[in-house]
This record gives C-alpha cells, sequence and structure tokens, in this order.
C-alpha cells in the first residue's frame, strides 16, 4: 500500500498491534467516543425519567433500552480491552463531561425521552452503520445484534411522539423536544471539513464523509417530523459543528 492508497484489509485484534501507529489511534478514539455514547443515553434518562413513566409499559421500555445501552457499551469496550485500553471509567463521568453534547443535555419532559429516542438515538444507528465493512474485524462482527436493538431504540421514540401529537397540548411538547434535539443531532455528526474524518476513511474505519452522513440524516427524518404534523426545525439554528 503507497501511503496515499486507501487502506483495504481486515485487520484482526491480534494483528491491531502490528498497525501503523495513526491506524491504532483512530481505531482506538472512535471505539472510544461509542463507548461514552453507549453509556452517556442511560444516564440522561434513567435517573430522571425511569420511575416516573407515563405508564407501567413506558417504564418497561426505558428500562429495557437503557439496559440494552448499557450492554452496547459493555461489548464496545471489551474491544478496547482486546486493545490493552479500558473506558469503565466513563459509567461514572458527569454529563457535563461526555464527549458529545448531545449527552450534556436537559430532559424536561416526557417528549424529550421521545424526542431523543427519534433523533439522537437516530443517530447513534447512523454511527454504528459507519462500521458495517470496515477494516477491524472485531468491531464488525459486534454489529448485528447492536444495530437492531439501536432500531427498536429509535422505533420506540418514533411511537412516542406520534402518540404525543395527538393531543394540542402533547404536540406542543413535542415540537419544543425536536427543536431541542434535532441541533444536537446534526452536529454529532462533526465538522463537514475535518481532517479526521478523511482519515478515518482512509484507513476503512468509516464509509461516510460527515456531511454526507449528515446530509443522509436529514434527508431521512424531515419527511418523518412532517409526517407527525411537526415543523423541520432550522438546520443551521442553535448549532455548533457545521
Amino acid at each position: 500500500m503507497t501511503v496515499d492508497e486507501p487502506f483495504s484489509d481486515k485487520v484482526e485484534a491480534r494483528d491491531a498491534p502490528k498497525m501503523p501507529a495513526e491506524y491504532q489511534a483512530l481505531l482506538k478514539r472512535v471505539l472510544r467516543i461509542q463507548a461514552d455514547c453507549e453509556i452517556g443515553g442511560p444516564h440522561l434518562y434513567v435517573n430522571e425519567w425511569l420511575l416516573t413513566a407515563p405508564s407501567a409499559d413506558d417504564q418497561w421500555m426505558l428500562a429495557k433500552v437503557a439496559g440494552e445501552e448499557i450492554d452496547h457499551f459493555r461489548k464496545i469496550n471489551r474491544l478496547l480491552n482486546e486493545l490493552g485500553e479500558d473506558a469503565s471509567e466513563l459509567m461514572y463521568v458527569e454529563k457535563s463531561r461526555r464527549d458529545l453534547e448531545a449527552f450534556r443535555q436537559a430532559m424536561p419532559t416526557w417528549a424529550d425521552v421521545a424526542a431523543f429516542g427519534f433523533l439522537i438515538d437516530r443517530v447513534g444507528q447512523y454511527q454504528l452503520e459507519e462500521f458495517v465493512g470496515c477494516s477491524y474485524v472485531p468491531l464488525e462482527r459486534a454489529l448485528p445484534r447492536i444495530i437492531q436493538e439501536e432500531r427498536t431504540h429509535v422505533g420506540y421514540g418514533h411511537v412516542k411522539l406520534r402518540d404525543m401529537v395527538r393531543t394540542e397540548e402533547g404536540r406542543a411538547q413535542a415540537q419544543a423536544a425536536v427543536d431541542r434535539w434535532y441541533p444536537r443531532g446534526l452536529d454529532m455528526f462533526g465538522l463537514a471539513n475535518s481532517k479526521r474524518a478523511a482519515r478515518y476513511l482512509h484507513w476503512g474505519l468509516k464509509r461516510r464523509s460527515n456531511e454526507g452522513a449528515r446530509a443522509e440524516y436529514m434527508a431521512e427524518v424531515a419527511p418523518l417530523i412532517e409526517g407527525l404534523g411537526l415543523v423541520v426545525p432550522d438546520a443551521t439554528s442553535d448549532r455548533h459543528f457545521r
């Protein structure tokens, strides 16, 4: 492989230490960020909403979602362990220190829980799908179950928003929550001109540019938001990464 030629080989855990330093650093970084995202979600809503959910069904589902997200963290952390790293301390990090701003936010209403699943968990699904076919084989092996569960979380958020918009009060709360979380979701994709993102692509650790993935996400969620009878927020408002 020449310096500029994209990496196309497959790497097992035993071979990772033999890889160039840049590959190892990027792999560990992306796994650590993913681990932080997986554990960051439950830390936002469990304390505040698990025991005050609107129904027993919602309480059960929220507990199930939280348990699955924590299990996703466990699986990603095991991948880090194989690389000689450990992210266990992320289980105890305050939300103000999370890597991504979406996981530092407040959830003032139940509509925020629904919008988080509908919008933020959907970004999580996009992030995981970046690794499908990636060069690091242990990561790709872990994906099918995680992605399947993530889709369930997204669907639950969608159903809860759909239930809420049936009343005038619920529609207002749903719109306010979508307005809060939509820009946070867009920011999760990162800077459009990120040099690091280009290196992820080079090493086969991701398959889309930040802006390409964000554009696909926007094209997917806009008709879904409109289908709920809500207004798609301005994609340039309240943004930090473009």
